[in-house]
């Protein structure tokens, strides 16, 4: 006697169960699915479609992975050489929501960085970061007023970073806070895997009337150690156009403004 036929499974299972195998494999094929599960290439996209807005896990191109760890960030020289196009796109979109007389936090990093030239044309502007970078390429623009945080020195990111710089960022008033991350996904939020920079990106948060989250899509789908926040902290991500619709739909259906930056 043969032994009966499993009764086909409903999507929810279907998915489940794609789910623990992708914890074990780390990252499978639209066609390996499709092997595994006996089903068409439609459907396993419908599959991963879902799964990415719970952001459970996340497209790669012909397949699809599940989020990772990362343990270390770039140094800022690493950092400065990629994605160049991409991080103008964000800085331009940051950039038009500071008005004239606004006083605003700049986070540390490139992306964040290629916002300053767009504050030039701004008058009355005050800006306080934790960047030196940052603080170098403004000493050209003499009509704003520029602050820096002091605080515990990082060489590869060029910034201050810890308890000290939080301390100044808590005596200050923002606007608007810009904050950068290397590690962000929907179930996690921000994350960094350097437990020196939560609490500045958390002061930063708390002291401004608005907090807008600016990261590569490159950068989604990978987690830190140590949490800074979730995306509903935030009344405003910006992240560049490579973004799935799967996955920025998901933010969105979190309450919280999405800006696709294009090229």
């Amino acid at each position: 006697m043969t032994a009966p036929e499993e009764p086909p499974l409903i999507p929810d299972q279907r998915r489940e169960r794609l789910l623990k195998q992708l914890r074990r494999e780390g990252v499978l094929s639209v066609q390996q699915i499709t092997q595994i599960f006996g089903v068409s290439h439609m459907t396993v996209r419908r599959d991963i479609a879902e799964l990415e807005r719970q952001g459970r896990v996340f497209s790669v191109p012909g397949g699809v992975r599940i989020a990772h760890q990362v343990h270390t960030e770039p140094t800022f020289h690493d950092k400065s050489l990629i994605e160049q196009p991409e991080k103008r796109a964000m800085g331009r979109a940051a950039a038009e929501l500071v008005k004239d007389g606004m006083t605003v936090y700049l986070d540390a990093g490139t992306t964040i960085l290629s916002m300053v030239s767009f504050l030039f044309p701004r008058e009355g502007l005050t800006v306080v970061t934790n960047d030196f970078t940052t603080v170098e390429e403004l000493q050209a623009a003499r009509h704003l007023s520029v602050i820096h945080t002091g605080g515990q020195v990082e060489p590869d990111n060029r910034s201050s970073v810890g308890r000290l710089a939080a301390a100044t960022v808590r005596q200050l008033a923002f606007d608007l806070a810009f904050i950068s991350t290397g590690s962000w996904d929907l179930i996690r939020g921000v994350t960094t895997p350097t437990a020196a920079k939560v609490e500045i990106k958390q002061a930063a948060m708390e002291a401004a009337s608005r907090s807008v989250l600016v990261a590569g899509s490159s950068k989604y789908g990978s987690f830190g150690m140590y949490r800074v926040a979730p995306l509903t902290a935030f009344d405003m991500v910006i992240t560049d156009a490579a973004l799935t619709e799967a996955a920025a739909e998901g933010i969105r259906a979190g309450g919280t403004d999405l800006e696709l930056a294009r090229i």
